[in-house]
């Protein structure tokens, strides 16, 4: 029975409802009077029930067309709402984004993309997760994740990915307050060379030890790697109870306790570069809205 109406034809009757009259209704929608006294006809027609008793001068709904109202202005109204968040969608402005990010490493650029993430995209839902590189690596290519912030890894882990650097860490090395190199300004590469180092795991950070064993490459030593941990806070914990030192990059103001020493090395490696790392192809509106935001965000 319905086959044939369309959302026009709700819009038409909802109007000559309102106006109680054809020939306003027809100005306010921009059509002329007999289309749309035709097109009323063929309504009342396809439902088999009058929606209007017609005099001279105006028209009233029947009580069948009080009802037949009050549906269709739920109708438009959730049609319209559907174009809208459609649009929204497409546009970034709802919807949800799933990031990756490396606490340790984004605890001030994070927080500062959140900010002005949510600021202009109100409707997006964040759902963040805390991931070791390789499982954000693998998420980006698996359209697990939209974006993830991370410390920056050889060109060919990036394969079908874009790296952009938002910010550059300086490279330290954190004790415990009671070692002897604690209580130097800076502390030499080839002393910590000597030292029990405690690093993240081969199989989750395998770019991490690689790049522990290029600090030291120019020494002809290779690190005395004697524990590993999945995360920083356990790196860390281990650290505070004194069984090795670290090799990290400088922890934010306020980050490090009273039970760790944190010092920048000498001469200082090349900073490590920490960034926003993306799917090159497949990129979403609202994707690039937190990208923006990221960028927004970065720590000078």
């Amino acid at each position: 029975m319905l086959a044939q109406m369309e959302l026009r034809h709700l819009r038409y009757f909802v109007a000559v409802a309102e106006e109680q009259n054809v020939t306003r209704a027809a100005m306010r929608l921009h059509v002329s009077q007999p289309p749309l006294s035709r097109q009323i006809r063929n309504l009342e027609d396809e439902l088999g029930v009058a929606l209007f008793d017609h005099d001279a001068n105006a028209v009233r709904l029947t009580e069948a067309g009080r009802v037949f109202l009050t549906e269709a202005r739920m109708i438009l109204q959730r049609a319209e709402g559907a174009v809208q968040m459609a649009k929204d969608v497409a546009g970034g402005k709802r919807g949800e984004i799933q990031i990756g990010y490396a606490p340790s490493l984004t605890v001030e650029l994070l927080p500062r993309a959140l900010r002005y993430f949510r600021k202009s995209n109100p409707g997006v839902r964040v759902r963040l997760h805390d991931l070791s590189t390789q499982e954000m690596l693998r998420g980006l290519r698996d359209g697990k994740l939209h974006a993830a912030l991370l410390v920056q890894t050889p060109p060919k882990t990036l394969s079908g990915l874009v790296f952009e650097e938002l910010q550059r860490l300086a490279v330290c090395v954190a004790l415990h307050p009671a070692h002897p190199l604690a209580r130097a300004r800076r502390v030499g590469l080839e002393q910590v060379a000597k030292e029990h180092l405690i690093a993240f795991t081969l199989a989750d950070y395998p770019e991490h030890q690689a790049w522990i064993a290029g600090l030291f490459a120019p020494l002809n030593r290779s690190p005395q790697i004697v524990e590993e941990h999945d995360s920083f806070t356990s790196l860390i914990a281990a650290v505070e109870s004194g069984r090795g030192v670290a090799v990290i990059a400088q922890l934010p103001n306020g980050l490090a306790s009273s039970r760790l020493k944190v010092r920048p090395l000498q001469p200082a490696p090349p900073p490590l570069g920490v960034g926003i790392a993306y799917r090159r192809k497949f990129r979403s509106a609202v994707t690039d809205n937190f990208i923006d935001a990221a960028k927004r965000g970065k720590v000078d």
